[in-house]
């Protein structure tokens, strides 16, 4: 099964869980399968249209995805998918 590793600020709305796993064989398909066992996350994760919101970034490896581009990319029982929000923030210098 492919793993989704799910970011801190998520884990409130997937009952603390750290990842997820899917036996969906490609990437969109498992983000659909994420978002269906826990529907309290697609406002956080998907956009009104349902694709996968501009400040999360979807790591395979070191590999940043983009599932309307990549989303029939294929997974298998070792992929690990990471999910990333994007940070902002901080001080500015001086």
């Amino acid at each position: 099964m492919a793993t989704l590793v799910i970011p801190t600020p998520l884990r409130k709305y997937t009952n603390q869980n750290r990842t997820f796993e899917t036996s969906k064989s490609t990437l969109s398909d498992a983000i659909d399968d994420f978002v269906n066992e826990y529907p309290d996350v697609q406002e956080n994760l998907l956009d009104e249209d349902g694709n996968v919101r501009s400040y999360i970034k979807l790591y395979i490896g070191n590999d940043e995805v983009n599932p309307q581009n990549n989303g029939g990319i294929s997974l298998d029982e070792n992929t690990e998918v990471s999910i990333v929000p994007a940070i902002a923030g901080g001080t500015p210098k001086i």
